[in-house]
């Protein structure tokens, strides 16, 4: 296994985390792919998340491998660059989040079984499903919790 960094990101490096970003979603999300341009992603990123969320880099080499980012007790962005995934990469940056929270909520795509299990195999329980019609996307969710009371981690 390659040597994971982590350290928070400033938002001098949001053009960075919204290529990656747009990367990985079209790869692993392929039936969305194309959805917003690149300027609206680094926008989005510029003027929505950094504001708004601790964001928290990944990386191997010196080079950017992946991000997440937290907004109170949201898990809002998990993404690792596709071939860097199965490295323990998303492993790193969702334990980090736990460890700084007693519970995160998050939502991922119902097609994205993938993420879905990652998410699962790691403590958080599914709340409920959604059928699409309130999103963005107009795509299914699936709504997950993690609570350090029901998994017996502790601080």
């Amino acid at each position: 296994m390659p040597k994971i960094v982590l350290r928070p990101l400033a938002l001098a490096e949001s053009d960075a985390v919204a290529r990656l970003y747009r990367i990985s979603y079209d790869e692993r999300l392929p039936w969305l792919a194309g959805r917003h341009t690149p300027e609206q992603d680094r926008r989005f990123f510029r003027e929505r998340v950094f504001p708004a969320s601790r964001i928290v880099g990944a990386y191997i080499g010196g080079a950017l491998a992946g991000f997440s980012a937290v907004r109170e007790d949201w898990l809002d962005q998990l993404y690792v660059l596709p071939e860097l995934q199965s490295l323990g990469v998303g492993t790193a940056l969702l334990s980090h989040a736990q460890a700084q929270a007693d519970r995160l909520q998050l939502w991922a795509f119902q097609r994205n079984t993938a993420a879905r299990a990652f998410y699962q195999r790691r403590g958080f329980r599914l709340i409920r499903e959604t059928d699409g019609a309130e999103s963005e996307e107009r795509e299914p969710h699936a709504l997950y919790l993690w609570s350090r009371s029901t998994t017996g981690l502790s601080a």
